[in-house]
């Protein structure tokens, strides 16, 4: 789906992962599920690219719905995968802290896990090798991703901060669909391993410039990052 010029997106509401499309190459932020895969591939073919246009995926955590098809293209393509040294591990091993489940509706729930179930979601595919990168770091990739630190769902989740797709990727750090709800609107995100420093961290995007900011799960939010904070603590 184009949202914008440069700016697309796979998936759908209940998991979401973009591409940067810019005269110098492909940027990937995130990875959605294995079965995503096709949902590349499809876009791909739509922008008269292929896999060797892509230059790097940057991960906004390492969560095994944030990662899904990220060690095929780094094996099979040698693309690069990029993720904060603090989430390193969790994207290598899938090693993490239990978290709470919190208000489940069974309706939402068992579609979230239908879905993932047709999406391959079943069978992580851990990334075996991972760029570490840290908060205020700018990647040579194309769009000059800017790494936000956005501590809190895990310890090193991101924002990735695109100015040539106007664009603000949060990963889980918010959500405007919750998956085990089924609710939707900005809200704080379900699975958080510190809910108070998530809310927190949203602070930290309040002064970049974007029309978009666009999370793992729920609809593309066209807000100014500086509303962010408030719009998540009211909900």
């Amino acid at each position: 789906m184009k949202l914008a010029p440069n700016l697309h997106r796979l998936g759908n509401d209940l998991v979401a992962c973009y591409l940067v499309d810019t005269p110098d190459g492909i940027t990937l932020i995130d990875a959605g599920l294995p079965g995503h895969w096709r949902d590349l591939q499809h876009e791909l073919r739509s922008l008269g690219k292929s896999v060797e246009d892509i230059r790097g995926l940057v991960l906004t955590h390492g969560d095994s719905d944030h990662i899904g098809f990220a060690e095929r293209l780094r094996r099979d393509h040698g693309v690069p995968v990029f993720v904060h040294a603090a989430d390193a591990v969790r994207t290598r091993t899938g090693e993490k802290p239990k978290t709470p489940l919190g208000t489940v509706r069974v309706g939402p729930m068992l579609g979230f896990f239908g879905y993932s179930v047709s999406k391959n979601g079943l069978r992580t595919h851990y990334v075996k090798e991972v760029v570490e990168i840290g908060d205020g770091d700018v990647l040579d990739l194309p769009g000059n991703p800017v790494i936000i630190g956005m501590p809190g769902h895990s310890p090193g989740s991101v924002a990735v901060h695109v100015p040539v797709a106007d664009a603000v990727f949060v990963g889980d750090a918010l959500t405007t669909r919750h998956v085990l709800t089924g609710r939707v609107g900005p809200q704080p995100a379900p699975f958080t391993d510190d809910p108070a420093e998530a809310l927190a961290s949203l602070d930290r995007i309040a002064g970049l410039k974007a029309s978009w900011v666009l999370p793992g799960h729920g609809a593309p939010w066209r807000v100014s990052p500086a509303e962010v904070g408030e719009t998540i603590r009211k909900a």
